[in-house]
């Protein structure tokens, strides 16, 4: 018998690694000096804290150094991202475009920059949740600042073919901006080999602390600052820099570095026994995105015969989510599931397991009964 109860939306959040705590620690209360503060010691054992975490974060995407900026989390970076090149751009471009289940902090920031006249293109996506190429092929021309697409979608798990996007963007002569935080950590990303320009990353999705993240502007790409009055960051960021974030951001990145290779593979594992063991008990479960080009910890499935909502609350002893498949205030279905269903009817019963560094066999085994059980009465209560 596991340990309950189950933490299965590692998409949410995570817990911060003790590898990660532990390097942060001294940084609240002993080395807890300002990094601006140049004249003595307590400001210099800061900066070289952070400096260490920027080429720990750079190393993790295969960026330089001096192409990390730290922001507060991702929602952040995308509106540091695309408020800075939307304002910096040649005002030749007037096209942004955006992939149509991307997050809320770029598809909202996307409507602030239709009202200042950019002509927004909503790419479309495949039912497998992956964007359209071709789209993209006829909408990316000269007019184009900027292309937004998501590393790995935070619902589906839907990974997005970052290389043929980086080369049409590219090609075109416009920016590509790339939101990895719910990739970074979880799946290799070279930024170089990529050709992205901007890519947004935040600590908290894999096991780092809230509120801090970065940005990787590359080298010799241009934005303007969205934040001003200190100067921080390359003048990019101002605002006194949040050293123990900074040093467990790092952290993080150093971590997901070592551990990526094995812990893919055994998320990836677990995640396939959850699939095959809902799919042996249930009854009427069906995937929802790519089982091939998915991040190795999502596991995201429609339900048959059942109320998601009622679902969850049944469910009291597991975490996971219903992957925003309905507004609990709202009950619109998700923007992401009316991506992939198109006209289709959106179902009622999604859900969204997210798997970790602590989860075990146990804990997958758990589900299936538990999972199982819980659909079998909500069946009997509907029929």
């Amino acid at each position: 018998m596991p340990a309950l109860p189950i933490y299965l939306d590692h998409h949410a959040t995570t817990p911060v690694d003790r590898r990660v705590l532990e390097r942060m620690l001294p940084f609240f209360a002993d080395t807890f000096g300002n990094p601006a503060s140049a004249t003595h010691a307590w400001g210099w054992k800061a900066k070289d804290a952070v400096e260490v975490a920027r080429r720990e974060v750079a190393s993790l995407i295969g960026a330089l150094s001096k192409e990390i900026v730290f922001t507060s989390g991702a929602t952040e970076s995308n509106n540091l991202a695309m408020q800075g090149a939307w304002h910096s751009r040649d005002k030749q471009r007037s096209r942004v475009i955006v992939s149509a289940i991307e997050h809320k902090s770029i598809l909202d920031v996307a409507e602030l920059l239709r009202a200042d006249g950019a002509d927004v293109v909503v790419a479309p996506v495949t039912r497998e949740g992956v964007v359209d190429l071709e789209f993209l092929k006829s909408a990316i021309d000269a007019k184009t600042a900027f292309v937004c697409v998501m590393a790995a979608n935070n619902e589906i798990g839907s990974v997005q073919p970052l290389g043929e996007i980086g080369q049409m963007t590219r090609a075109a002569g416009a920016l590509f901006i790339v939101d990895a935080a719910q990739a970074a950590g979880k799946m290799w990303i070279d930024v170089t080999a990529k050709n992205v320009d901007l890519l947004s990353l935040t600590g908290h999705k894999f096991y780092g602390p809230k509120g801090c993240g970065a940005l990787y502007v590359r080298k010799r790409v241009t934005i303007d600052p969205i934040v001003v009055g200190g100067g921080q960051e390359r003048g990019l960021r101002s605002g006194t820099l949040n050293v123990p974030g900074i040093v467990g951001l790092g952290a993080a990145c150093a971590v997901a570095q070592g551990d990526m290779p094995a812990e893919s593979a055994r998320t990836a594992t677990l995640r396939d026994r959850l699939l095959a063991g809902l799919r042996a008990s249930v009854g009427g479960v069906t995937v929802n995105g790519s089982m091939t080009a998915r991040l190795p910890n999502n596991l995201s499935v429609n339900i048959d015969g059942i109320d998601g909502e009622a679902f969850l609350v049944a469910l009291d002893d597991i975490a996971i989510s219903s992957g925003s498949a309905c507004a609990s205030s709202s009950g619109v279905p998700s923007h992401v599931l009316r991506a992939i269903f198109g006209a289709d009817p959106v179902p009622k019963a999604a859900i969204r397991f997210g798997l970790g560094r602590s989860t075990t066999a146990a804990d997958i085994d758990y589900t299936i009964d538990r999972v199982a059980a819980v659909v079998a009465s909500l069946r009997r209560a509907k029929s």
